[in-house]
Parts: C-alpha cells; structure tokens; sequence
C-alpha cells in the first residue's frame, strides 16, 4: 500500500517553488501569473518535447531559436519539413522533429490552432505521450495531472522510500506521486517536484538540508537517499561498424544524402554509407557513392546512440568541381553546412574527413 504524507507537503513544496523556481525561457513563474501572465500551450508543448531525453541547458537555445523563427504553432505548422529538420539537428531522437511537425499540423488544421486541454485529448497527438499529455494539461492548462518525469521519480522514490528497482518501481512510484498532486496550482506543483530534483534532490550528494520534505522523506530518514531509486544493472551496449563516404569537391563543398523517412535518424542528412551491422556480423558491401581515389583515413568514427555504439570507417575522396550528384543527393558548399539537417555522427565523420590523414 501507497503510504502518504501530511495534507501540508503540497503547500510547502510551492512556497519553496515561489522562492527558489528556476527562470526558463518557456515557463510562466509565479510572479508572472500574479501580474496576469497565462501559459502559452504551444510553448509549454514545444518545450516538452525538447525536454524528452536531453537536458534543459541543451535546450535553451534550440527553443529560443524555434520560437522565434515560428512563434505559434500554425507558424510551425506551414513551416517547410526539410527547415524544421534542420533546426532540430543537434538535438537528437530526430522521430520528435518528425512527430513534431506532425502534431502542429493537426493542431493548426483540425483543431483551429488549439491544442486540446485534458490528458486524454492531448494523447492522442502525435508524439505526446502519458507523460507529455499530463505536462501540457497540468502546466498550460492547470488540470490536476500528475507528472511523472526522471526528476520526479527520483525525487518520489526517495520521499516514501520505494525500494523495488527501476524500470519496475515506475507504478509504485506514480501511485505516490499521485497522492501529492493538489487540485490547487497543479502546474507550479508539477514545476516545483522538477525543480526540486533538478535542484536539490539531485542523484549525487542531494542537498537535503535545504529540502522542503526533509522532514517526512522516508530515504533522509534511513540514511541512504543516493542509493534511491535502485536501478538493475545496465546491459552492455552492443558495438555496430559501419562505413561512411565523405566526397569533397574542388570548391569545398560535400556530398550529402537524405536518410529514409522512417527510422533511426529518419529523413536526416547524412553522408552516404553502409548499413550498420553489429561486429562480428557479416559487413554490408559499401560501394562508393561517385567515382573517384577513394582512401580510408587512420582511425574511426565514434558515438553512442541510446541502444548501441558505432564505430564509423571514413572514406574520402576529392573530386572535380563538375562531379554531379548521384539521384536523391546534393553538394553542400562549405557556408551551407553548418546549416544543413546532420546528425552529430555525420557531422564527426565529415570533420574527421576534412581534417584526417588517410591509412
């Protein structure tokens, strides 16, 4: 059974909220909802979906740059899908940028540019799931919704002590997370539980002195809040190889491709390449995609994706300055790269291309 906690807990997290909250370029603090403020859902739901598996320093910049360049979501939603992508580079898990599109689209043309306000509704959007729905009810709507994110759980996990590990404590935990949602000012509590463990509830050495719920947190009390919430012990990465053909012309500029519309890095650029197969597999022939002196350059290419590691070999070769592109490829110049829709993988092998010795 869910234990609870005073009927005060949700009170003094939002006194502490009104102190201490974070100034985000998407949030709506306290004093600005006192001065009459009210929460834009395009923002709030354009930041969600930035938030989902990257920090909020990496976002900043993005957000900014997006909301200035398509303030509202029919902005967005007329917005060519190649520029979206292209703004998105850098930011990862590119099926967002896609869902995104996608979202505003149904927002501007089938719901007369508003988005829907109970979780339900939300849901059914492309790209929003349960935890996004209740973010966007609770902080652009004010519904009591319980939100649930990384911060949350640990922060939750450690109040009443849930010792079962992760990813199965997840039920426990948003039952007792439910508990505490008041139906008063559920969008600063969803706000505050965020910033509480952002802030001071934090995975290593959490400043529990200065917690509002130092008092009835169950993991303070024991004398071990760092070692919650448990979590299994992570499998391996497997390590995938692949090759990637950096053709540059005479003038600078690079060839590039487009990636499938559909999965990992859907509809991103790229430079073109073999498939990715996982070592000791058997490698996919890579052919080169124009002619030319192709050579492979010492070393390879690495990143981590979520699921797996990669291990690109890169091939360059320099070609004339009439060379054509093949069919469903392009040359970048090099003042045109930088904004062009590339991984950051990509974006390491043409760097390690421009600037690698060959074997």
């Amino acid at each position: 059974m869910t234990a609870s906690l005073p009927r005060a807990a949700a009170a003094d997290l939002l006194a502490w909220y009104d102190r201490h909250h974070r100034r985000l370029p998407w949030r709506v603090t306290p004093s600005d909802r006192a001065e009459g403020v009210v929460a834009d859902p395009y923002r709030v739901w354009l930041s969600e979906i930035m938030l989902q598996q990257t920090t909020v320093a990496a976002v900043k910049a993005y957000f900014e740059a997006f909301t200035a360049r398509w303030p509202s979501v029919r902005d967005l939603a007329e917005a060519d899908e190649a520029e979206v992508m292209k703004a998105w580079a850098g930011l990862g898990y590119y099926s967002r940028a896609r869902n995104l599109k996608a979202c505003a689209e149904r927002v501007a043309r089938e719901l007369g540019g508003r988005f829907p306000e109970s979780e339900a509704e939300l849901a059914e959007l492309p790209g929003v799931g349960p935890y996004t729905a209740a973010a966007i009810a609770a902080i652009a709507f004010d519904r009591p919704a319980t939100v649930v994110d990384g911060n949350v759980e640990r922060v939750v996990a450690r109040l009443f002590a849930i010792e079962a590990e992760m990813p199965a404590a997840k039920p426990e935990i948003r039952r007792s997370a439910a508990t505490l949602t008041p139906r008063e000012r559920p969008g600063d509590f969803a706000q505050a539980m965020m910033d509480l463990g952002a802030t001071i509830c934090t995975p290593k050495k959490p400043a529990c002195g200065l917690c509002p719920w130092r008092e009835p947190c169950a993991a303070r009390a024991g004398g071990s809040p760092e070692a919650l919430p448990r979590r299994a012990a992570k499998r391996p990465r497997p390590t995938r190889i692949g090759t990637t053909f950096v053709a540059v012309r005479a003038d600078g500029a690079v060839l590039l491709g487009r990636r499938p519309p559909k999965g990992l890095l859907g509809g991103m650029s790229e430079t073109p390449g073999s498939v990715w197969v996982e070592r000791g597999s058997e490698a996919t022939a890579a052919t080169p995609p124009v002619p030319g002196r192709w050579r492979r350059l010492a070393g390879h290419v690495d990143h981590t994706f979520t699921h797996f590691h990669l291990e690109l070999a890169v091939m360059r070769a320099d070609v004339a300055a009439d060379t054509p592109a093949p069919e469903g490829h392009w040359w970048s110049k090099p003042d045109a790269l930088s904004g062009e829709a590339l991984p950051t993988v990509f974006r390491k092998a043409i760097s390690h291309a421009l600037r690698g010795p060959s074997e």
